[in-house]
Parts: C-alpha cells; sequence; structure tokens
C-alpha cells in the first residue's frame, strides 16, 4: 500500500513538473502568428511610447519578427520595420512587459538595431 502511494505521488509530482514546464520564467519562445492583432498592437504601443520621449514621430510598417518570456506577466521582445512618412524605414527591437490581468504594459527597451537601404 505505502509503496503504491509513494509512486503515485511521484508520478503527480513528475506530471506537475512536466506540465508547468513550458511557463517556467526565463526562456524566450517564438511567436508563431506575427499578424496577431494582439502582436500588432504590441508593437502600435512601443512605438507610440517612443515616440512620446523621440524627436521624430515614427509609424509601425510591420513585425518582422517576435518572441515572449513568461515573467510576472509576458515581456514581448519584438522585432519591427518602422519609418518617419516619406523616409526610409529603419528596422528597431522593442520590449514590451505586459500584466493583461491588470491591464498593464511598459516599454522595456526600444532599439535601433539597423537601417534600410
Amino acid at each position: 500500500m505505502m509503496k503504491s502511494f509513494s509512486l503515485f505521488l511521484l508520478f503527480s509530482l513528475l506530471l506537475l513538473f512536466i506540465c508547468n514546464a513550458g511557463a517556467i520564467s526565463g526562456g524566450w519562445k517564438p511567436i508563431g502568428d506575427l499578424q496577431d492583432p494582439h502582436i500588432i498592437d504590441i508593437a502600435k504601443f512601443a512605438v507610440d511610447e517612443h515616440n512620446k520621449e523621440a524627436t521624430s514621430q515614427l509609424r509601425l510598417v510591420s513585425v518582422v519578427k517576435g518572441e515572449t518570456q513568461v515573467v510576472a506577466g509576458i515581456n514581448y521582445r519584438i522585432v519591427l520595420k518602422a519609418g518617419v512618412p516619406g523616409a526610409k524605414v529603419n528596422v528597431y527591437e522593442a520590449v514590451v512587459w505586459e500584466k493583461t490581468w491588470e491591464k498593464f504594459r511598459k516599454l522595456v527597451s526600444f532599439d535601433l538595431r539597423w537601417t534600410q537601404n
């Protein structure tokens, strides 16, 4: 009886660890659908927040690449194309921290990665 209970407990703990392995904070995972409206909204938020402190007013052109990271919420690392209307488009990397249950978003970083020719 005790042996079967110990095996059941060990199996349960192992199953719990396996099920939660995907939700462990720290690791970045690729975003599958870059055209998902929520991802586009995150990218627009990043550009808008950047524009609040910038001398030029960028507009989002497209999302090139993205990853998510589980933290106390979700970090979105988005590579995006943005530019000033009538000028060349550049590639930026933005990190946005979001807690959907609190309706909270914060732009963590917004960096120029490279300029387009």
